[in-house]
């Protein structure tokens, strides 16, 4: 075993910001979004996955999310319900993802058209009377077992069309418009040409999107709000005796030679993330590295190969010219050890949150149906009103403690890395 040699006894580098980046990204520190939409989005799916790619790269801002997706709703259903479902929330920022009820899944026509535009220009006119900043997301296409070099037949069609209205109300309102529909139909003819039979790669049904489908929905709607992709990056030239730092969002502190490789503690001020079960959508689309860049650079290695090391479990084996031009360690650092446990303790938290929204408050009380008139005559209509209101008001306070728990888990720790020849 080589003589530990302490090239510096603290290099600590507080890395640059990503506030470039930052800066574009739509959504900002101190919002409290809410998602609208139909069924796709009452899934909970691509809404959650949103949120948790935000919190975790920007795991000090101040976020709320909360979802209020209809299942069979249409724009003009979510234009009636704006105000009791969306404005009691206060929000600084918006999703709206309607169109694929409003076309009734047959050829366009104006009859169906027109009343789509209607509600979504309602709610930009109660929008802006909010002032919500609103993104505007088109629907995404269906994927469909019909066979052939494209998805862009049949009902697609009409939604393209519908996606077209969707960008003419955000240019008209001063809104963000967000394309989900070509993106996700890229994806799909992707697939398409790589085989002469093609099989749905969304999971779910053609309709409604399976994880890998709602990460692909995901992915596409942070794009289009300017998500910045990287997570953060260190580099370390270990020939140079220096240890001359370059680094991004993270700290880095006590940069030691060990053992022919290098070894320093390293905390990030953000988290990689990628839905596990979604990992189907990755060989037609690779949207974990291209949402997550979390970059680790050393130069001046010895040639042959190397064990990266975080919290003393082993995540990926690298080779010296590998590591030299810089990898990116997301995947790997997602798989297994201290980074990937504390993003699934994140994802619980938050899944934990939005169910306890949905079934005990949103789907629970706000959208249960009303009570058979016989029972009025046992207890007035008032008075079961009041109770309503009340056991609302309960629900409602034991949100801010399960938003605490997603803050809890989103604590930022020091982890400590290791490159080690492999023998």
């Amino acid at each position: 075993m080589s003589r530990l040699l302490t090239l510096s006894v603290v290099v600590a580098l507080v890395c640059g910001s990503v506030a470039a980046s930052a800066a574009e990204f739509f959504f900002k520190d101190g919002d409290v979004v809410v998602m609208i939409g139909d069924s796709i989005t009452e899934q909970h799916m691509y809404s959650n996955y949103v949120e948790m790619w935000t919190v975790t790269r920007f795991p000090k801002w101040k976020l709320t999310f909360r979802n209020v997706g209809i299942g069979g709703d249409t724009s003009g259903g979510g234009n009636n319900r704006f105000a009791r479902d969306v404005l009691p929330y206060k929000p600084t920022a918006m999703t709206v993802d309607f169109g694929m009820n409003d076309g009734r899944y047959r050829a366009f026509e104006e009859g169906t058209f027109r009343p789509y535009m209607d509600g979504l220009q309602g709610m930009a006119n109660q929008v802006k009377a909010a002032n919500i900043r609103t993104a505007w997301a088109t629907p995404q296409p269906l994927d469909n077992d019909e066979q052939g070099p494209t998805a862009l037949t049949g009902y697609n069609q009409t939604l393209e069309k519908f996606s077209d209205g969707v960008k003419s109300v955000a240019a008209k309102n001063e809104g963000l418009f967000v394309d989900q529909f070509h993106p996700y139909l890229a994806t799909l003819d992707r697939a398409r040409a790589k085989g002469p039979k093609y099989e749905r790669i969304t999971a779910g049904d053609a309709v409604h999107p399976g994880p890998p489908g709602q990460a692909l929905m995901a992915a596409s709607i942070l794009k289009g709000l300017s998500f910045p992709s990287l997570v953060s990056s260190v580099e370390i030239d270990v020939a140079s005796k220096k240890f001359v730092v370059a680094a991004k969002n993270c700290t880095v502190e006590g940069v030691v030679a060990k053992d022919g490789g290098v070894a320093f503690s390293r905390l990030d001020d953000a988290l990689p993330f990628f839905p596990p079960e979604a990992v189907g959508i990755l060989p037609f689309a690779p949207i974990l590295d291209e949402l997550n860049d979390y970059r680790l650079k050393i130069t001046g290695l010895a040639a042959g190969k190397y064990e990266v090391r975080i919290g003393g479990k082993k995540i990926a084996e690298l080779t010296a010219e590998q590591l030299a031009a810089g990898t990116n360690l997301a995947a790997a650092a997602l798989a297994d050890g201290p980074i990937a446990e504390q993003v699934k303790a994140v994802k619980s938290a938050v899944e934990n949150k939005n169910r306890f929204h949905h079934d005990s408050i949103f789907r629970g009380i706000v959208l249960s149906s009303g009570v058979p008139d016989w029972v009025y005559e046992f207890i007035p209509k008032q008075e079961l009103e009041t109770k309503k209101q009340t056991l609302l008001q309960e629900r409602h306070a034991k949100l801010p403690a399960l938003d605490a728990e997603v803050v809890k888990a989103l604590a930022m720790k020091t982890n400590a890395f290791e490159i080690v020849p492999v023998k």
